[in-house]
């Protein structure tokens, strides 16, 4: 599959959490919804399963993964300020023109010890898509990128923290004011034959779901894409979540598996990438192949509009008991998001990044590639103490847009769960580009 054929939006990504609240996806991160405030965890509750027409949430069947809270207590930190720069221009389209300010040395930064050693490892399996893959950030060259990764290739791990003060100069985008959500790897109750149990269809990318490169017809186009069907002789929109939960792909057999719960499923989608745990308890791995085209529409926002839900109960848990409360009243909400992802199973190392490399918890970053190049090392100093430090730009999602908007992976499992499902951090944010782009962006007098 196409790297830029990969965004989780998913993260897809490249989406999470966030979205669910906020701005539109395409395929996965983000977390808790900004300015909601810390969550209690809502236990779920258990129902007796039977079986559900398509597009009708299955009552829900609690498994041992999901008894504990989603919510982690944050652990607050004081942020470093960003670098006080004049207002940059309200139609900024990428980082070029949002403004760039250089930033202090790498040496006066904390990128010491195991986070330097683990972002060393995501630079060093990046470096061959970034050296390949076109930067419309227009920060950077292919060619920047050769010094430091060949030399990523033999530096010792131990000695990680020189290697980013060697190759590395930091700049500050626009005004350095970062926001940044989180998003995991989920694990959902999955089977890959159909039964009464497990009856929501987990699609492959259909033959009909057609890509068009705006950028082959128009230079002020370049990276847009379009997502559609031919019908005729028209180039038509694709099918949406209503008439796909309808049946519109029914008989095509591109089911590769099964869910046994559409909201679990749902919130997988949001995710872009995750993991199916079979009947025999055995695991299948499936990553973002694509999605319909149809923008995304965060139904806790809509819930949290129309007073359905309260700040207080926007959280993960608190959707999804929303919407397993009644099921038909749920399935309606969940089609008022017409996006649509679907999937690929995955065989190899994973969850796969917009790089086509895996991403890494705990070190891989969603980010909006306008502003940040792909494989790009990024320091975050934030209100919150768990995600600061180095990392690496390896992902991205269709609600991470703009300058210093951030989504981070924190891995799978409940830990990992809990921490994203809570991840709202504020404060700033800095780029590590190579010493060559520096140089051409702020050349000597």
């Amino acid at each position: 599959m196409p790297a830029d054929m990969m965004a989780a939006s998913r993260c897809a990504r490249a989406f999470g959490f966030a979205l669910l609240v906020t701005l539109p996806l395409l395929a996965g991160c983000a977390s808790v919804f900004p300015d909601v405030g810390p969550v209690p965890a809502t236990p779920p509750v258990a129902a007796k399963p039977t079986p559900s027409p398509l597009g009708t949430p299955r009552p829900y069947r609690p498994r041992p993964s999901e008894t504990g809270a989603i919510a982690a207590t944050p652990i607050p930190a004081t942020p470093n300020p960003p670098i006080v720069v004049p207002p940059g221009p309200a139609d900024a389209t990428n980082a070029k023109t949002a403004g760039v300010a250089i930033g202090p040395d790498v040496a006066a930064l904390d990128v010491s010890g195991d986070r330097a050693k683990a972002a060393l490892t995501a630079f060093r399996i990046s470096c061959p898509s970034v050296q390949r893959r076109a930067d419309t950030s227009g920060l950077t060259q292919n060619a920047d990128w050769t010094e430091s990764c060949a030399a990523a290739k033999g530096w010792t791990d131990s000695d990680a923290a020189a290697f980013f003060t060697r190759y590395f100069g930091t700049v500050q985008i626009g005004a350095g004011t970062a926001f940044v959500t989180g998003y995991y790897e989920p694990e959902i109750a999955a089977s890959r034959t159909k039964s009464a149990d497990y009856d929501i269809p987990i699609y492959r990318r259909p033959a009909d779901l057609v890509e068009a490169d705006l950028g082959l017809f128009s230079d002020d186009l370049k990276g847009r894409k379009l997502r559609g069907r031919v019908e005729g002789t028209n180039f038509v929109r694709y099918y949406d979540r209503t008439a796909i939960e309808s049946g519109a792909l029914d008989g095509r057999g591109l089911e590769i598996a099964y869910a046994a719960d559409a909201a679990e499923f749902f919130f997988l989608q949001i995710q872009g990438s995750g993991r199916l745990r079979l009947p025999d308890g055995k695991i299948m791995r499936i990553g973002y192949d694509t999605q319909n085209g149809r923008g995304y529409v965060g139904i806790g926002k809509l819930l949290l509009d129309r007073g359905e839900l309260q700040r207080g109960q926007a959280s993960m848990q608190g959707i999804l008991d929303y919407l397993r409360a009644d099921p038909v009243r749920g399935a309606a909400v969940m089609n008022e998001n017409p996006s649509w992802v679907f999937f690929r199973e995955l065989t190899g190392p994973g969850p796969l990044g917009a790089l086509g490399v895996p991403v890494t918890g705990r070190e891989s970053v969603a980010v909006d590639p306008q502003y940040v190049p792909l494989g790009a090392p990024v320091i975050l100093s934030l209100d919150r103490a768990e995600p600061n430090g180095l990392w690496i730009a390896q992902d991205t999602g269709g609600a991470i847009k703009g300058a210093n908007r951030f989504d981070s992976f924190w891995g799978a499992g409940d830990e990992a769960r809990a921490i994203a499902g809570g991840m709202s951090g504020r404060g700033s944010a800095l780029l590590l580009l190579p010493r060559t782009s520096i140089a051409r962006l702020f050349p000597a007098p």
